[in-house]
Parts: C-alpha cells; structure tokens; sequence
C-alpha cells in the first residue's frame, strides 16, 4: 500500500480531536472510513500509533513520536501548494515569547534590507518548540533545548532574569529583588512555554502559590491585576514594556540562554541566512 497524504491528515485529525468521531467530522468522511484509514497507516509502518482501548482515544509512545514528524510533513506539502509562494516565499521564525528582545526589531530591518525578495514572519507560537516540531516555522528561538530528530542550534546570548511585579507593590519600588522576596505572594507560571519553575527555589523555601497561565499575554495581564509576581528575562521588559508592572533585577538566579534552531536539511533555502544574521546582530 502506498501512504498518502490523506493517511497523514486523517492521523493528525485522531490525535487532536481525541475521538474517531469528532475526527470524523472534522475531516467530512464516514467513522468506518476513518477507521480503515488509520489502519492501513498502521499496517504500513508497522506499529500501533493509537490507543483504541478506552472510549477517549489516546496515542501510543509510537504515536507521539510520529504524530511531530506527520504534522512537520503536511505543514512542508502545505507550504509547498500554497498560491504565490514561487515568489516572495516568506521564512518563517517561530518564537513563544519575547522574540529576541531588544535585537528584535534590529534584526527584521536588517533583514529586510539584506533580503527585500524574501520576507522575514515572525509568529508567536504558543507551544515548547515554537512551532519547529510540527513545521509551522522555519526556525525558531527558544529559551530551553528541545530534543527533535535533525533539528540543529546555535547559541545566541544569555538573558539576566528578572523579577515582574504589580506597578503598585512595595517591591516594585527596589533596586533588586532576590527570590526570596518572592516566596511569600502568588507565582505566575506558564508551564508549556516558560522557564520559570518552581525549581529555581529550595524545596522548603518554594511560593505556595501558582497561578496558571497560557501565554505571555495572560502572564502580564495575572501580575498587572495584582494577583501575581512573576519571574521573566530582560527580553520581555524589552518587548513588553507597561505601566501595570515593574522589571526589577533579580541577582540570585542563573540566567537563561537563547537558542536559534532549524531542521536540516532547512525547509526554507534562506535559513542559513538568518542563523548568519542572528548572530551578527546579538554580536552588536
């Protein structure tokens, strides 16, 4: 049997609905003919990627392996049928929070000005690798390694961390804070895309309270409303800055570093231009 593409989507649709059913619907097909789908991928590849035991489906250890690799192949055909893209095909640079900080904005006039055929997008992507294990991106910078088959990295630059608090607490008001000073107020924290943990304390001298968010936006929004402290890096001040909160320098804590990561072979031929240009501009 040969897999096509419709085998690809129709795995992809399980594993994000959770269910043959809303799968399904989702893709306009019959629940049997879905069925029959995934198991001829199945067959093909010789393992079991889907769970079929309970009545919520769930992917096997094969199945989250595959399902990055299927999602990074369909994005690619996808990017490839696109109308227009034989011209001004733009490279895609994932981030899930706060870019490159102050060489943000650097780096895209630069790159514009070295490359004005090719645009340079700069997208948001709420998830750990920044949309680089599901081929939503070209590239992306991240704050933490990730561990991809034939994804490469370079280092960029370090960042300092720093404390983010309400514009109106005492602690706003101080030339730095450490993270004891923290301990005692709620800790805003974005486990899927954040490097801020509850690690960076000592177990017994840990904040008992975490309030839970999703993105950057959310993060703000919790410590401006005076729910929450924050820890963050000097990127964020840079990219973010607002009335509702206050940066301050935290001088107890590791600081964190900036990675630039690409699939190899590239899946934009302008890549190895931007890893050239990313470390140029961090370099000054």
């Amino acid at each position: 049997m040969t897999v096509e593409l419709r085998h690809l989507r129709a795995f992809l649709a399980i594993a994000d609905e959770g269910t043959i059913t809303r799968a399904a619907v989702r893709l306009r097909v019959t629940q049997p003919a879905l069925s029959r789908t995934l198991r001829q991928l199945e067959d093909h590849l010789g393992v079991r990627l889907v769970d079929r035991s309970t009545h919520h489906l769930a992917l096997t250890e094969a199945g989250r392996s595959f399902r990055d690799r299927a999602a990074a192949a369909v994005a690619a055909v996808d990017d490839v049928l696109t109308p227009g893209q034989g011209a001004g095909w733009p490279v895609r640079l994932g981030h899930a929070w706060s870019a490159l900080g102050r060489h943000t904005v650097t780096l895209q006039r630069r790159w514009r000005q070295a490359h004005p055929g090719t645009p340079l997008e700069l997208l948001r992507i709420d998830d750990r690798t920044a949309g680089l294990a599901r081929g939503a991106v070209d590239a992306a910078l991240l704050r933490q390694p990730v561990d991809l088959p034939d994804v490469r990295s370079v280092r960029l630059l370090a960042e300092a961390r720093l404390a983010t608090v309400p514009a109106d607490s005492p602690l706003a008001g101080r030339d730095a804070l450490t993270l004891a000073d923290l301990v005692d107020q709620p800790i805003a924290l974005n486990a899927e895309t954040g490097t801020t943990t509850l690690g960076l304390w000592p177990p017994h001298a840990a904040p008992a309270t975490v309030v839970s968010v999703a993105n950057t936006d959310d993060w703000l929004a919790a410590i401006g409303a005076g729910r929450a402290v924050g820890v963050t890096t000097t990127a964020t001040a840079a990219m973010y800055p607002t009335p509702a909160v206050a940066y301050v320098p935290l001088t107890d804590t590791p600081e964190v570093t900036v990675l630039l990561a690409w699939r190899q072979p590239p899946s934009h031929p302008a890549v190895p231009d931007l890893v050239a240009l990313a470390q140029e501009v961090v370099r000054g």
